[in-house]
This record gives structure tokens, C-alpha cells and sequence, in this order.
């Protein structure tokens, strides 16, 4: 399918080749560990193995193909992606695909907590060192700490809790000027409403757990590649292991069918839900990309085309118990680490331990909020009644 396409299109028609259809609407679960060949010679050809050959079933089949094709036909310009059984799982990956012993990492301080995690214990572990930089810094700014070890920049655009939006083209001219690697975490926006590839970056993750699957069944990564650097992330996929099951990858490919109406829904959920927010006395301010006080929003305003149903409210004053009292009383969000399912939920957003190059003061504790499929004006009468008990400045 060509790329230019509407993004709405290419959810719907993206991998779905008539020879993995068989006459079919949705590409069948096929199940297998072992791939008979009918002579030795054909055992033969099937190595190296590519999309479209079969050869092993860690290897995959169509139905694990089918998913990675919709997935790298979002991404104009892209060479192609690899599937992993987690979005922590795909950074991980992702990060040793560019990196060896002695190397150094410059990762943006709001990233994921795991993928900080895996920075400070398993990076290290490796002789790998990581540079935290603020969310907020320009290209020059971030260029600034580049040393002789550096070899890759890590992006996460809007960033965990805080929703920074970076200039993520800025970022990545400059890396390219410097033959550094890029890799963005683009889970919030996903490859519908953020293309990452065409803006410059190497790598794009993306936890298909949340919004591409959409219904809180299933675990996903994925990993979106620029032609440079395929070949070193099947390399390193391959090399450790990394397989999804057929039934996890149908599941996210029947998701993916209707990407496009969903976010379209959880975005107006979640603008009505903010807006209301943002008038209450008892907020100090509400971070959404989309509003243009969220630092970063002319990235946003630029190269975004759409903003999602996850953001953070900044209350004024009260504690981290009062915090606690008002999610426990708040009838329709669950309370879930996840987010992008069609269910609402809220979460206390402490940034306290994840932070060590942008501590900021947001005047109180921070709520974090996704904006499910639900009716917004149900979820605004469900926060009016626990927030009229909370203690505001």
C-alpha cells in the first residue's frame, strides 16, 4: 500500500495481503513452533528469514507479519518493525540494539519508570553510563552534554506524568549532524497522531498494551525502524529470543482496526474533562499537550495531529492522603498503572523518585487521568463530588 494514504485507511487495509487472508476479512491465528519443508533444499532457503517466508515459528508467521506491516505502514519512510511481548520489553531492545560497553546514553528525565530502571541497573550492569537531561531543552542544550562515549539520545515525547513535548525534529537533525543514534517513546500519541520516522527518528517505541490494542487484554511492544537501523534491531531481537504469540498479535491487530475511532473519542473525552478541570478551584493547573500552557505545546501545535486521553491535573496544595481519599473515592476511573484501554483511570503521579535533571514544583500533588470511552459528563460529575471534599489551598 502506498503512503499516501489516510492514517484512518491504513488501520483498516495495513497488512492485510491477500496470500495471508486466504479469502478471508481478518488474517487467521496461525499456531506453530515447527515449519515442515518438503526437501532439504527448501530447509535451506528459508534462512535467512524474512516477512513472508516461513522457516520457525519464533520466526512468526503471517499473523505476527501482518501486524508488524499495519504497524510500519503508519510510519511513511520506515524500513520495517519487530513485535515484543511488552512495551518495556521493545525499549529494552531497542536500547541494546545501539548501544555496547563503554558507550553512553542521553535520556530524557520523564521517561517510563521501567525504562529508567533498565537505564540505571541494567545499562549500568553492561558498562553503559546514562545522562539524564531536562525534558525542556532545546537541541543545543542537549547537544551541550554530548561527550566522546555518546551514541544514542532517547526521547519520550509527551513525556510520563508530566507530558513535556519535546522538539523531536530539532533532536534528531542535530543527532544526524552527529552520528547518534534516536529513539522515541511514542506510546501517548502512537504513529496516529505523531509519524516519528519521517520527523528523523532511528527507533520508535510503542506500547501496543495501551492504545493499539485499546481493551486491557493484552501485552504488546513494538519497535518501528528507519532503514539505518533495521538491521541491527532484527539483530538484536533475534538474538535474544524475542517472540509474540500468534493469539496476542491477532488481538492487537483486531485493535488496531479501529485505532482511529477510538483516539478520536478519548480526545474529546478528555479536552471536555480538562477544560472542566482547569476552572476548578481546587486545580492549580492542568497539563494536556494540548493546551498551551503544557510546556512544550508548540511542539505539540506543530507536529502533532491529534492528542490522546492521558494527561495530569497539578492540585492546589493538600497531601499525598488527600490525594489517596479523593482517586479512592471516584466511583467510575479504576485505579490501574496502565492507560489506553477503553476503561477510565486515575493514579497519584509521584514524580519525587524519577526525576533528578527536572525537579519542578507543581504547588501540589499530581493526579494523573485517562479519559476512557466513557461519557465525559459522567466522569465530570464523578470528579465534581470527590473533589468538593478535597482540602484546597
Amino acid at each position: 500500500m502506498t503512503n499516501d494514504k489516510h492514517p484512518d485507511t491504513k488501520v483498516v487495509q495495513g497488512g492485510r495481503r491477500k496470500e495471508w487472508l486466504r479469502n478471508m476479512v481478518n488474517v487467521p491465528v496461525s499456531r506453530t513452533s515447527t515449519v515442515l519443508f518438503d526437501n532439504m533444499e527448501a530447509s535451506r532457503e528459508a534462512y535467512p528469514p524474512v516477512n513472508g517466508r516461513l522457516s520457525y515459528g519464533r520466526n512468526g508467521t503471517w499473523t505476527q507479519w501482518s501486524l508488524a506491516e499495519a504497524l510500519t505502514e503508519l510510519e511513511p519512510g520506515a524500513e520495517g518493525t519487530m513485535l515484543f511481548p511488552s512495551g518495556s520489553a521493545a525499549v529494552s531492545i531497542a536500547l541494546t540494539s545501539v548501544l555496547a560497553p563503554g558507550d553512553e546514553l542521553l535520556m530524557v528525565d520523564s521517561t517510563y519508570g521501567p525504562t529508567r530502571h533498565f537505564c540505571d541497573r541494567e545499562l549500568k550492569r553492561l558498562n553503559v553510563s546514562t545522562v539524564y537531561y531536562d525534558p525542556l531543552s532545546s537541541p543545543t542544550e542537549i547537544e551541550a552534554l554530548i561527550g566522546e562515549k555518546t551514541r544514542a539520545i532517547f526521547m519520550e515525547s509527551p513525556g510520563s506524568l508530566t507530558f513535556e513535548v519535546q522538539d523531536v525534529p530539532g533532536i534528531c537533525a542535530m543527532a544526524k549532524a552527529r552520528g547518534l543514534s534516536t529513539l522515541l517513546d511514542n506510546t501517548w500519541a502512537t504513529s496516529f497522531f505523531f509519524t516519528a520516522i519521517d520527523k528523523g527518528v532511528d527507533l520508535s517505541v510503542v506500547a501496543c498494551t495501551k492504545y493499539i490494542s485499546g481493551h486491557s487484554d493484552v501485552m504488546m511492544g513494538a519497535v518501528t525502524a528507519a532503514t539505518s537501523h533495521m538491521t541491527r534491531l532484527t539483530r538484536t531481537s533475534r538474538s535474544f529470543g524475542q517472540y509474540v504469540s500468534p493469539d496476542d498479535a491477532y488481538l492487537v491487530a483486531r485493535g488496531l482496526r479501529t485505532l482511529g475511532a477510538r483516539l478520536r473519542q478519548h480526545e474529546l473525552g478528555a479536552v471536555k474533562v480538562a477544560h472542566w478541570l482547569k476552572d476548578q478551584p481546587q486545580v492549580a493547573r492542568v497539563i494536556h499537550p494540548a493546551f498551551a500552557d503544557c510546556p512544550g505545546h508548540a511542539f505539540w501545535k506543530r507536529d502533532f495531529t491529534g492528542s490522546t486521553g492521558l494527561f495530569s491535573v497539578a492540585l492546589k496544595g493538600g497531601s499525598a492522603a488527600d490525594l489517596d481519599r479523593l482517586i479512592d473515592s471516584l466511583e467510575l476511573f479504576g485505579i490501574g498503572y496502565s492507560w489506553g484501554g477503553f476503561e477510565s483511570l486515575a493514579m497519584s503521579a509521584d514524580t519525587d523518585n524519577l526525576r533528578t535533571a527536572a525537579l519542578r514544583d507543581y504547588g501540589g500533588p499530581l493526579l494523573r487521568l485517562h479519559i476512557g470511552l466513557e461519557d465525559p459528563d459522567d466522569l465530570i460529575a464523578d470528579l465534581s463530588a470527590a473533589l468538593a471534599d478535597y482540602p484546597a489551598a
